[in-house]
């Protein structure tokens, strides 16, 4: 079984519980009195190359990246440094992130926030929502067609953005048969965590024009900022670089360098 098929197979039984603990019905009630999501695509697009700045504790495949994690102070240092949106992991097993983080985030900076998960349930959906995420992922690998289209329908119809991740060519494809506005490659393969930028380089050609194009993944130097910004990505989701460096702020600022 693979890292991705484990994570799935436990979230299948994390969304049971919490479908038991509070219900769809009344999840859709609460959500009524929601804030407005903040405008995640369009924070991404503009002059220059966009940052999305992640903001994790820990991953599977480097154990913990840091000891004195605090989300909020790191989403400050990252919004100082020029970071235009935030992801920020609420996956507890896998990751160690919290749904709370979001809340706690976004009342102290200004700019959207990206809940990145597992998401395979509409509940999820809901969910987002109701924590105050501006946007959600949807791994193209980790859903059905019919299931794809059915949640990324639902987040729209919910005013929430959607990152729609992919890995290979088939998978941009089936991205662009949703006219996703928001597609994502991860350098990352989620089966073996084995990461190349050119995988990126090579797919970018595929997705469609109309779409907002980000690199995710193994992003660790100006100089790769400036290869994908070449290749022509409108933004980066960088994460394990940042959290990891001494100077945040600093290292984030020379990723967005012309």
């Amino acid at each position: 079984m693979s890292v991705l098929d484990e994570i799935l197979q436990h979230k299948r039984v994390e969304v049971d519980a919490a479908r038991s603990a509070l219900s769809l019905e009344e999840l859709k009630d609460r959500i009524r009195v929601a804030p407005h999501p903040r405008a995640f695509r369009q924070a991404l697009l503009g002059d220059g190359l966009a940052v999305i700045a992640e903001i994790k504790k820990a991953s599977p495949s480097r154990g913990v990246l840091s000891n004195d994690f605090d989300p909020v102070s790191l989403a400050q240092e990252f919004v100082q440094g020029g970071a235009k949106a935030l992801s920020v992991l609420t996956d507890e097993r896998f990751f160690q992130g919290q749904k709370s983080y979001i809340h706690s985030i976004k009342s102290v900076v200004d700019v959207p926030v990206l809940r990145k998960d597992f998401i395979i349930d509409e509940y999820q959906v809901y969910e987002s929502r109701l924590i105050g995420a501006d946007a959600v992922l949807l791994i193209v690998r980790a859903l059905h067609q019919e299931q794809l289209s059915q949640l990324y329908r639902l987040a729209r119809s919910l005013k929430l953005d959607v990152l729609v991740e992919v890995h290979t060519a088939e998978e941009i494809e089936r991205a662009n048969e949703l006219n996703a506005d928001i597609i994502g490659i991860n350098n990352r393969d989620l089966s073996t965590f084995h990461v190349s930028l050119q995988r990126s380089i090579d797919l970018r050609p595929m997705i469609h024009a109309e779409a907002v194009a980000v690199s995710e993944s193994g992003i660790q130097s100006p100089n790769d900022a400036a290869v994908l910004r070449h290749a022509g990505f409108h933004a980066i989701l960088v994460g394990e670089s940042l959290i990891t460096s001494t100077k945040r702020a600093d290292t984030l600022r020379l990723l967005t360098r012309p």
